[in-house]
């Protein structure tokens, strides 16, 4: 009898390793989500030369030693602190309705080549959207196309977690740039 109820035992104990093997084997697929929330923004970056600041929506706020504040450093602007509150546009025409700011700072953080680190937030107040959507990553500023994190956000987009992708979408010199950011929301409360 007691043998009789150790393999029975040991049968059960099998059986119920091998559906938690499988059911393992079966999350561990990896499938194609799709986000739950898409948006594709604009926005646009005046950065203060010295001559522009009713137009300006930026500004050096950091320079390395030698360097002044109008003027990005030589040597692929490195050790600039840039802080930003550009208008975010629909589209990509600078004089578009804004439906929000986009507010932060970009650091140049590499010396041989372009690239800046960016910590930011659009602030969205438009009859479609009311929050914040926070963002955070590298930006190699020579790539194509640059994905950033999303960390977060409020209101609409309360604790959002997802991918930004950035394309450079039109540049004047040193002083204007636009970005067109298509945001993926994989996780929307």
């Amino acid at each position: 009898m007691e043998s009789r109820t150790l393999y029975a035992a040991s049968i059960l104990f099998f059986f119920f390793l091998y559906l938690s093997g499988s059911s393992a084997m079966q999350h561990g697929k990896k499938t194609k989500r799709q986000p739950c929330k898409h948006l594709k923004l604009f926005f646009h970056d005046i950065i203060y030369n010295g001559e522009n600041a009713e137009n300006a929506t930026s500004s050096i706020v950091a320079a390395p030693e030698g360097a002044n504040r109008t003027i990005l450093a030589a040597q692929n602007h490195f050790g600039n602190v840039v802080v930003f509150d550009d208008p975010i546009t629909l589209d990509n025409n600078l004089h578009s309705i804004p439906v929000g700011r986009a507010q932060g700072m970009y650091i140049y953080d590499k010396k041989d080549t372009f690239c800046s680190w960016l910590g930011f937030t659009f602030v969205l107040n438009s009859t479609d959207h009311q929050g914040t959507i926070n963002f955070i990553g590298a930006d190699p500023l020579l790539m194509k196309t640059r994905d950033i994190s999303v960390v977060g956000g409020t209101g609409d987009f309360a604790m959002a977690r997802g991918i930004a992708t950035l394309m450079t979408d039109a540049y004047e010199g040193e002083v204007y740039f636009r970005l067109r950011v298509d945001i993926k929301l994989y996780e929307c409360w």
